[in-house]
């Protein structure tokens, strides 16, 4: 009988780890996602903050000429 439960713990656990490794392998591929996600984020708002600062730029430019 003693011999018997070994084996079936240790299928028990094998089993949990290639679901603990599934799951990890999605979690990352979630999280690189999100930071892919948040790298272009980053990039919209940069192009946003240089847009403004061009603007007031300009105006300042034109203020100064007038």
């Amino acid at each position: 009988m003693r011999f018997l439960l070994i084996p079936l713990a240790a299928a028990a656990l094998a089993a949990c780890g290639a679901d603990t490794a599934t799951s990890a392998a999605t979690v990352a591929a979630a999280k690189a996602k999100e930071v892919e996600q948040a790298q272009a984020l980053k990039a919209q708002v940069q192009q946003q903050l240089d847009a403004a600062n061009a603007q007031a730029a300009a105006r300042l430019k034109a203020a100064e000429s007038q």
